[in-house]
C-alpha cells in the first residue's frame, strides 16, 4: 500500500501536535516551583532546628496572673512588681552545697540575667528601693541567701559589674516538704506587702516586699 499525499501530511501533523504537548509540558514542569522547595538555594533550606531550650524562660506577676485581670478589668492600673527568670532542672543533682557553690555568686536562674521589675516604690527589709528594673542575683549560704538587686540590666550570666549593685538582703532559707525539679520564682500575697517566694530542689527562700 502507498501513502498518499493526505495521509502523509495527517501522519506530520500529528507528529507535530505530539511534539508541541511534549515541549508544553516540559517548560511548565520546569517554571513549577513544589511546596517546601526553595528557589536560588534559599538559606531557610540550611537552617537546623536548634530544640527545646532546657531552661526555658517565665514571668511570674504581683497581683498573681496580673494580665489575667487586666483583660477582665481594664481600670486595674499597673502592676505591683514582675519577675523575669529562666528555669534550670535538677536532673537528679544536689543543688545547694554542690551544682550552686555556697559563697558563690548564683544568678538565680539560667541564661540571661534573672530581672526583677517594681512599677511602684517599695521597701525590702527597711529599706526603700525605687520602682524600676533590676537584675537580681544572689550569694547561697546554707542557712540564709543574700539576694542582691543590680543596674547592670541586659547582661547574660554572671557577667554582671558588681559595681553597679544597689541593694542587698539577708533573707532566710527552709526546707520545702519536697523537691522542686525546676527552679520556681512565683509572688505571694502577706502581711502589708507580698513575698517573692524562691524554691529550687529541697529550698526555700523568700523576699518579704512591702508597698
Amino acid at each position: 500500500m502507498f501513502a498518499t499525499r493526505s495521509n502523509i501530511a495527517l501522519v506530520t501533523l500529528l507528529a507535530c501536535g505530539i511534539l508541541c504537548a511534549c515541549e508544553n509540558k516540559q517548560q511548565r514542569a520546569s517554571n513549577t516551583v513544589t511546596v517546601n522547595q526553595h528557589p536560588a538555594g534559599n538559606s531557610a533550606d540550611r537552617l537546623v532546628p536548634s530544640g527545646l531550650d532546657k531552661s526555658p524562660m517565665d514571668m511570674a506577676y504581683y497581683p498573681v496572673e496580673y494580665p489575667k485581670m487586666k483583660m477582665a478589668d481594664k481600670s486595674i492600673g499597673a502592676p505591683v512588681a514582675r519577675v523575669i527568670f529562666s528555669r534550670p532542672q535538677k536532673g537528679g543533682r544536689t543543688i545547694f552545697g554542690e551544682v550552686v557553690q555556697y559563697g558563690s555568686i548564683w544568678r538565680m536562674g539560667a541564661n540571661e540575667a534573672t530581672e526583677l521589675e517594681f512599677f511602684r516604690d517599695v521597701n525590702i527589709n527597711g529599706k526603700t528601693v525605687p520602682k524600676g528594673r533590676y537584675v537580681i542575683y544572689a550569694i547561697p549560704y546554707e542557712n540564709e541567701w543574700t539576694i542582691i538587686l543590680n543596674n547592670d540590666l541586659y547582661t547574660w550570666g554572671l557577667k554582671i559589674d558588681s559595681t553597679k549593685d544597689a541593694f542587698k538582703f539577708n533573707v532566710p532559707v527552709a526546707r520545702t516538704n519536697f523537691p522542686f525539679e525546676v527552679l520556681t520564682m512565683e509572688f505571694a500575697p502577706a502581711d502589708k506587702g507580698m513575698q517573692l517566694v524562691m524554691e529550687w530542689d529541697s529550698v526555700r527562700a523568700i523576699l518579704p516586699i512591702k508597698y
